[in-house]
């Protein structure tokens, strides 16, 4: 069971990933404006070859066949589906009748990623139906939180009727450099790991023994940090202020939310981190801002993490901004003075997108680990594929 294809399907993109060999080798590619006139499709072959092509007009199924053309000298014996919300579904599921209309349940609270997810299953169904497919959840690592953690203080009926309640996401990449940070530090799945996941979408989590125990995501992607666009976590009573004074209606308040916040909300500015720390060198206040918003939410948010971990082994960065910004790297732990984390200043520095350990050596660890969700997809997905590949 060697070549996984990974699949990860938007409401107009598919990004796509062959894992050869073990994940020793991998071709990937993104379609991207599907059912436009703009539509094409990229990426890179196993020797780092880039191409490109335009696909107008086409669809997911004409996207997905023209991209396994590509590949049709690796045969892929599994197929793995990123699917962004599973409710309270704990693992990986092998997808068949009732996952899939377990998925579209689901809808309600993914309304914008799990219908997309629904449209590449059954494409890759229809082309491939004699391979196991797997659906992977952003939501399962989170599972495992206690429901201290999970239940909002709201009426129960909402929790047992509609299923409100805190879910969390991420959940491939917070498994991934856990266990990877654990591995390396000599006791895998063991010990207390803070994880901060930082890119246009960010989020914590905190691990104890390999698995979730608390996450600043939590019905939605919007609760929790300030993020890119999205504003994290406001006062609940901001909705019926804007509608009052503003007129405005739940759609306009949620696009506000979810696309006009967040550092681009802040800085007026750019959503991209790089951006606002050249604008901030030059004098741009509000580009500052945006980045002293970003770290004291980051770190008021890792600090709340660690109230469910019994001790703290270690602190993990992971995600574009986590593993390419030693600026940030360094803001944060400056931030947690009460921790004992120390880091190394040139191991901070030299970085970037490596797999790193930059402390001191003295308190707990801290590790830049990029992060790897398709290798983490692909891993599950070969464990349910050869279960079922076992003789009864």
């Amino acid at each position: 069971m060697s070549n996984i294809l990974v699949i990860n399907c938007g409401s107009s993109s598919i990004k796509f990933a062959l894992l050869l060999e073990d994940q020793h080798f991998r071709i990937q590619g993104l379609a991207e404006n599907l059912g436009t006139a703009e539509a094409r499709i990229k990426g890179v072959t196993i020797g780092e070859e880039k191409f490109e092509m335009p696909l107008p007009h086409a669809d997911h199924k004409q996207a997905l066949e023209v991209a396994l053309t590509r590949l049709k000298h690796y045969k892929p014996e599994a197929i793995g589906h990123r699917v962004v919300h599973g409710g309270e579904i704990t693992e990986a599921q092998l997808i068949n009748d009732e996952v899939i209309q377990h998925i579209k349940q689901t809808s309600a609270l993914a309304p914008l990623h799990n219908p997309a997810h629904i449209v590449g299953i059954e494409a890759t169904l229809e082309l491939f139906p004699d391979l196991p497919q797997v659906a992977v959840f952003d939501t399962a690592f989170h599972q495992s939180m206690p429901e201290k953690a999970y239940r909002y203080a709201l009426p129960k009926n909402l929790y047992t009727d509609y299923g409100v309640r805190r879910y969390g996401f991420h959940g491939t990449s917070h498994a991934y450099v856990s266990e990877r940070a654990s591995t390396l530090a000599g006791q895998k799945n063991q010990g207390g790991w803070l994880v901060a996941h930082l890119g246009n979408g960010s989020s914590t989590c905190a691990v104890w023994n390999g698995k979730s125990v608390d996450t600043s995501m939590g019905l939605t992607p919007l609760e929790g940090l300030c993020m890119g666009t999205r504003s994290g976590d406001v006062d609940p009573s901001l909705h019926q202020f804007l509608a009052k004074n503003l007129g405005w209606d739940l759609e306009r308040i949620d696009k506000m939310l979810n696309r006009e916040s967040g550092l681009l909300g802040i800085s007026g500015l750019s959503n991209d981190m790089r951006t606002l720390v050249e604008a901030a060198d030059n004098g741009n206040h509000d580009a500052a801002l945006a980045i002293e918003v970003f770290v004291y939410r980051l770190a008021k948010s890792l600090a709340a993490m660690s109230c469910g971990l019994p001790e703290i082994s270690g602190l993990i960065f992971t995600g574009g901004i986590g593993e390419n910004s030693a600026y940030i790297r360094e803001r944060v732990v400056k931030s947690l003075p009460h921790f004992g984390f120390s880091i190394d200043q040139n191991q901070n520095d030299h970085a970037r997108g490596k797999e790193i350990r930059i402390d001191q050596g003295q308190g707990p660890q801290i590790w830049v680990i990029p992060t790897d969700e398709e290798g983490r997809i692909a891993h599950e997905t070969r464990e349910i594929a050869l279960k079922i590949a076992e003789p009864a």
